[in-house]
């Protein structure tokens, strides 16, 4: 009766370390996912090929998944974009359409006056006595 207890609890260890080890080798994989790295495939494929190195190569894995962020990419750059700000950018689009219709105006001035009045300069004008 003994020997089928201790067959079954052998049994039974064998099994949760097999499934142990898999879920174990999964790891590196699923941070890639919730990181949304763009190499998580790769990640995965190296993960079931790390079964048969005995996971020698599983802590590389876990690095290389734990690198990527989709916030803020690699790392390795300090330039983070600023967020965007929609009132400044109203304000912003608002002063250059007032810039615009000042330039058309001043363009439209300019070439309602005749060229002749362009070419006078401040010594030839007459001066006003006034």
């Amino acid at each position: 009766m003994l020997d089928y207890v201790a067959l079954g609890i052998l049994i039974f260890v064998g099994v949760v370390l097999f499934y142990g080890v898999i879920a174990i080798h999964d790891i590196p994989y699923e941070i890639a996912v919730h990181r949304k790295h763009p190499q998580q495939d790769a990640i995965h494929v190296a993960g079931w090929v790390s079964l048969f190195t005995l996971h020698a190569i599983w802590p590389f894995l876990w690095i290389w998944a734990t690198l990527y962020r989709a916030d803020r990419g690699w790392g390795f750059s300090t330039n983070v974009p600023a967020p965007v700000d929609d009132a400044r950018v109203l304000t912003l689009e608002k002063q250059l359409e007032e810039l615009q219709a000042r330039l058309a105006s001043l363009e439209a001035a300019e070439a309602a006056t005749p060229p002749e009045a362009l070419l006078v300069t401040p010594a030839e004008q007459p001066r006003q006595e006034g």
